[in-house]
């Protein structure tokens, strides 16, 4: 005779895993729960909301020459965020972009206006913003530094190199291979500007690096909790290393495109970028603690701020408050994160 007891959980009509209680969550409260997507909306009500206070804002702003600057403009800094992002997925953060920018614009102009070809030159451009971000790097991941000091050490350093290495010269004369630098910064392919399907080819291929391969999980790991990320074998050190040579690398290709498009460089090209890039990570929905973020945020960020100031200006508003408009969207931003967070608690 069986005397073990009948009463179980499933002889009360409750389940057995509480698990399979909770109810799926549709792709409609993912994407609501999501920072990018209300950023995406922001984009496009904007210029709505100003339609409707001056209503000659549309036929000004929607004109094909002024969404062509828009996203042209913004394309130079979302590629730089999108190194900057994996930074901040880490944990950590990259102040030095704009300075690191100089430099690599002052080495491209450097070795054209010595007449040697285009692809010599973009390759010492490359070679000098990774090396900027190998410093930080290695500072950062090996020698366990604060990143916050040594971005910020590199920015005075990268300024000074700039400097230092132009003589205070400006660069406007760049050799046999001038036209393919200014096609390639200043020009067009099917109606869009260069700049942007540079930026679109990388965002696409940082999505998928970030959602579908090891490396970008191990990223998301650290960011969350690097100790246990260690403990479970992760190459933190290494990564951590990585993604300043990658936001490094992405700072070099869009000062090449930049200097394309303005057609000379000074050392003074980048001044101010650093903030525009972490920006644009933070609005787009990147967390400063690390652990989220990803390649939409950095672009959605940077498409939402540079929105913002076509706006103002078509508006007849003073440029000079353009940056309260920008610092007004980054509170926002961090405040709407953590409400979120409460929320999720």
């Amino acid at each position: 005779m069986d005397n073990r007891p009948t009463t179980t959980a499933a002889n009360n009509g409750m389940a057995l895993d509480p698990v399979e209680q909770t109810p799926p969550v549709s792709l409609w409260q993912r994407l609501l729960s999501k920072q990018a997507f209300w950023v995406t909306i922001a984009v496009f009500l904007i210029p709505l909301v100003m339609t409707l206070i001056e209503p000659t804002f549309a036929a000004v702003f929607w004109k094909e020459g002024n969404i062509f600057n828009v996203t042209r403009n913004f394309a130079f800094i979302a590629i730089i965020a999108l190194g900057q992002v994996a930074v901040m997925i880490t944990g950590g953060i990259d102040l030095s972009v704009g300075s690191v920018l100089a430099v690599s614009g002052i080495v491209l102009g450097l070795v054209m206006s010595a007449d040697y070809s285009f692809w010599i030159a973009a390759l010492a451009a490359i070679m000098s913003g990774v090396a900027c971000g190998a410093f930080n790097g290695y500072l950062i991941s090996y020698l366990r530094l604060s990143p916050f000091v040594v971005t910020l050490g590199m920015l005075s350093i990268g300024r000074s190199l700039a400097l230092a290495i132009s003589n205070n010269k400006f660069f406007y004369q760049f050799g046999h291979d001038q036209k393919l630098l200014i096609e390639l910064g200043g020009g067009e392919t099917f109606g869009i500007a260069n700049p942007v399907i540079f930026l679109v080819v990388l965002a696409l291929f940082m999505a998928f690096v970030f959602r579908f391969t090891k490396w970008g999980r191990h990223l998301y790991a650290i960011g969350g909790n690097e100790q246990a990320a260690r403990l479970t074998g992760v190459p933190v050190d290494r990564l951590k290393f990585e993604v300043y040579v990658l936001s490094g690398l992405m700072t070099a290709i869009s000062a090449i495109l930049s200097v394309g498009w303005l057609g000379s460089v000074t050392n003074g090209i980048g001044l101010g970028y650093e903030l525009r890039v972490i920006a644009s990570t933070v609005i787009g929905g990147a967390n400063l603690m690390g652990g989220e973020g990803g390649a939409y945020a950095a672009f959605v960020g940077a498409a939402l701020i540079e929105v913002i100031r076509n706006s103002l200006l078509l508006a007849g508003v003073d440029p000079y408050w353009q940056g309260t408009f920008v610092g007004l969207f980054i509170i926002l931003a961090v405040l709407l994160e953590r409400l979120r967070g409460r929320r999720v608690n």
